[in-house]
């Protein structure tokens, strides 16, 4: 595929199924170029059968949450001033209905058990801000007072001025006559202001505390959600889980920090039984690397944890968190893989989707498990448990040309084995060859289509990638191997794998090499041209490139940092890529983007300066308006833009042999 084909690239969010489970109700998003803006809808899939059809025809419906009795889609979808609200559509199809109108937009709802009213989360921004008053542009706005340590974030910008609340709505009635735009009335008969939504939200949280996942109790007197308070002198990654009475609002406090855990999600059995997959960042409440994550039980009077955080890996971005009647359903991130078990309230684990694919999301319902998966040639397709794919919203990507890796497994100069993938382009070669590395580092490459390796291949080149230790799906050892030991195994991981892939196929030039990678990928790349000159040239994007000042900079600055590289001077700079920038000869290409707070900007040019400095063959490439998700969920014609700038690098400096490759 070439990057004009990044359109054809569907992805499907978390399902939502019936009570029945008789159909599935799920969002679609996929790069649309001309719109220059991710596009995508809501669908219906009956099932078992797999028909489809869509359900809205929105610009950007995301977020299905189906009502518990099965009647209603409530689903978010920006409104006229892009700001997300949620809505509400017949399951079966018709006009939504607006049910908020935020002032800046919600973020996470749920639905009352009886299917009447909505909790939702969304920022309340302090007086005179972000367009609360007419007229009154960010620059006009008054200063910021800063007190604690965190202050931004990545997508979002400045969070101190704006604290996600909890409020809850009156589900609107589908049934109810529309609202009509007033007439033009003489001046003595101001006409009536057109109302946006037919129930006022109730605000149940004020103050300085942010609120996020919010999830009702069985019963429906209360709404759970995790508080997350700035800290105002040292990091603490630790959550409270509150309960808040919806009729009053009084909280109480399920989980406190003395748990030493932070929650990626949480889910209620029709029981009262409250689940939650959480992280064990230890008593100082930053010991996030690799962090232990398990899923726990809150029914007693300490969390009771179901599975072994050593023997079962739940982390990397894997937390998703359903009841199926007594049992759970997680997902488990492994060798490249994400598969969905069930566990057991005694801690029994099984299989239930498995195989060549990642999960994306789950739901269960009326004995019925679907899924949402990426595959080798599909971004999004949805599974019925039992009975394999059911959709073909990868058709279109397939059509352009999809090139399936070759997996392997290669001994490290130490023994350890590592584990990655080829791919090649048609032909007999020789090619060119690039050795990517992912984001991180506490990540992973899958077995998922993957748009920056498909674009190279077809442009002639061999994709070489692997999970160097680091990596998440390996264990928990492997995930933390490299924690204040960056550079050193993780090194030699890439490059032994880079060796023993030119060495498994002789269509792979060893002469025309290659490296590029962004984020962590884009540390480990700035790092290895300082210690191996064989590269033809690099691509260093989105890096964590200098360590020292990444702390009081990067939104993740306060923690990051301090638990990969340490906070000794000396161990920073031992494991720096600013600090070896002198030894760099490789030629570069450095690119970033202007509003990436969590590797900020100056991270790329303080680089890109001292490569130009020292007379290293270098360029950069900054992009406007996005954020360190460019490559993911940018503009479109920033991608497509993106892709034609390294694809250019390369033809430059590692050039096609097209007659020796047919």
């Amino acid at each position: 595929m070439r990057a004009s084909d990044i359109g054809m690239l569907i992805s499907l969010g978390r399902p939502q199924l019936s009570p029945g489970g008789d159909f599935a109700i799920v969002s679609s998003s996929r790069p649309d170029p001309t719109a220059n803006r991710n596009v995508g809808q809501l669908w219906r899939v009956e099932l078992p059968g797999g028909a489809r059809r869509r359900l809205t025809r929105g610009t950007a419906d995301t977020a299905p949450r189906l009502s518990p009795d099965g009647s209603a889609v409530a689903f978010l979808r920006a409104d006229a001033r892009r700001r997300a609200q949620i809505w509400v559509v017949a399951s079966g199809g018709g006009e939504p209905v607006q049910a908020t109108d935020a002032p800046i937009g919600v973020s996470g709802f749920a639905w009352s058990p009886d299917a009447t009213r909505l909790a939702y989360v969304a920022s309340v921004p302090e007086p005179g801000r972000y367009g609360t008053v007419e007229g009154l542009d960010a620059a006009a706005e008054p200063p910021r007072r800063v007190t604690g340590i965190r202050w931004h974030a990545n997508g979002e910008g400045y969070i101190v001025d704006r604290v996600p609340e909890l409020f809850v709505v009156d589900a609107p009635d589908l049934d109810a006559e529309p609202f009509y735009e007033p007439a033009p009335a003489p001046a003595d008969e101001a006409p009536p202001r057109r109302p946006v939504v037919a129930a006022v939200a109730d605000r149940l949280t004020s103050g300085s505390t942010a609120h996020r996942l919010p999830t009702f109790s069985a019963d429906g007197s209360e709404i759970l959600v995790v508080a997350d308070d700035i800290e105002p002198w040292h990091p603490d990654l630790r959550s409270r889980l509150i309960a808040i009475g919806v009729a009053d609002g009084a909280q109480r406090v399920v989980l406190d920090r003395d748990a030493d855990l932070t929650v990626g999600d949480l889910a209620v059995a029709e029981d009262g039984t409250v689940a939650i997959l959480a992280a064990d960042v230890g008593a100082d409440g930053v010991d996030f690397v690799a962090a232990g994550v398990a899923l726990y039980l809150l029914d007693g009077d300490a969390p009771r944890r179901l599975t072994d955080p050593d023997r079962l890996e739940l982390g990397d971005d894997a937390l998703d968190l359903g009841f199926d009647g007594e049992d759970l359903l997680v997902r488990h991130p492994t060798r490249g893989r994400v598969h969905l078990l069930r566990v057991t309230r005694s801690g029994a684990v099984s299989p239930v989707v498995e195989g060549d694919l990642d999960v994306v999301g789950h739901a269960a319902a009326g004995g019925v498990v679907v899924a949402t998966v990426a595959t080798p040639d599909s971004m999004g397709e949805l599974v019925l448990a039992g009975h394999g794919i059911l959709t073909d919203f990868g058709a279109a990507a397939q059509a352009a040309g999809v090139v399936l890796p070759t997996e392997i497994e290669v001994p490290g100069r130490d023994g350890y084995p590592v584990h990655g993938w080829v791919a090649t382009p048609d032909g007999d070669g020789p090619f060119p060859v690039i050795l990517q590395i992912h984001g991180g580092p506490y990540a992973s490459y899958d077995v998922h289509l993957f748009d920056e390796t498909q674009v190279l291949v077809d442009a002639g080149y061999a994709v070489v990638y692997c999970n160097p230790r680091g990596s998440a799906g390996y264990g928990r050892a492997h995930g933390r191997a490299i924690r204040q030991a960056m550079g050193t195994v993780d090194l030699t991981d890439v490059l032994d794998f880079l060796d023993g892939a030119l060495a498994s196929d002789p269509r792979l030039d060893p002469r025309r090499v290659g490296i590029q990678g962004g984020s962590y990928g884009g540390y480990l790349t700035a790092w290895t041209i300082a210690h191996d000159h064989r590269f033809a040239g690099a691509i260093v994007e989105r890096g964590f490139l200098d360590p020292a000042t990444f702390q009081g900079t990067s939104d993740i600055g306060t923690f990051f940092g301090d638990e990969y590289v340490g906070t000794d001077p000396s161990d920073i700079a031992r494991q720096s890529p600013m600090a070896v920038v002198s030894q760099v000869t490789t030629p570069t290409l450095v690119i970033h983007s202007e509003q990436d707070y969590r590797c900020p900007l100056e991270q790329a040019t303080r680089y890109y300066s001292a490569l130009k400095r020292q007379g290293t063959e270098a360029e950069m490439l900054i992009f406007p308006g996005e954020n360190h998700e460019l490559s993911r969920s940018g503009r479109p014609r920033h991608r497509i833009e993106r892709f034609g700038a390294i694809l250019d690098w390369w033809e430059r400096h590692l050039p096609i042999d097209k007659e020796g490759a047919q």
